[in-house]
């Protein structure tokens, strides 16, 4: 039941990094001055290929964590799932000391989250070695 739970949060927090891919590639001019609202109007037509750049690091991570949820081998799934989800968690603190802090929320703490489900599953899965 862990692991299904991760797995599902893992799947969101995928799809989250495909919207924000999007929203930075296609978006960035339009939506961007309402969700980044202490950043100067001006400063986003001119940023529009440094956002654009972060938007693929957004898709690769979000790729990275759709892998995983494609491994069937139990422990090469949880290797590469923590090593994305690291990543995602790693991304949120630097977005959050950077840009703005609720990213921490957004990312860090969804990833950290998940990171501790995937963990949680693997003494479940594990359990049953140690019962006689």
């Amino acid at each position: 039941m862990i692991n299904v739970l991760a797995k599902i949060l893992i799947g969101l927090i995928a799809v989250l990094h495909v919207y924000i891919c999007w929203f930075e590639i296609f978006a960035w001019t339009t939506r961007g001055p309402e969700v980044f609202s202490s950043m100067p109007v001006e400063l986003f037509e001119p940023t529009t290929a440094l956002a654009a750049n972060q938007g693929i690091y957004n898709l690769f991570l979000a790729l990275g964590l759709f892998w995983s949820l494609l491994i069937k081998d139990k422990i090469w799934w949880r290797r590469v799932a923590i090593c994305f989800l690291l990543f995602v968690a790693i991304a949120g603190i630097s977005g959050a000391a950077t840009a703005a802090i609720k990213i921490l929320a957004i990312q860090t703490i969804t990833a950290t989250v998940a990171i501790l489900l995937v963990h949680f599953g693997k003494e479940k899965d594990h359990a049953h070695l140690y019962a006689n």
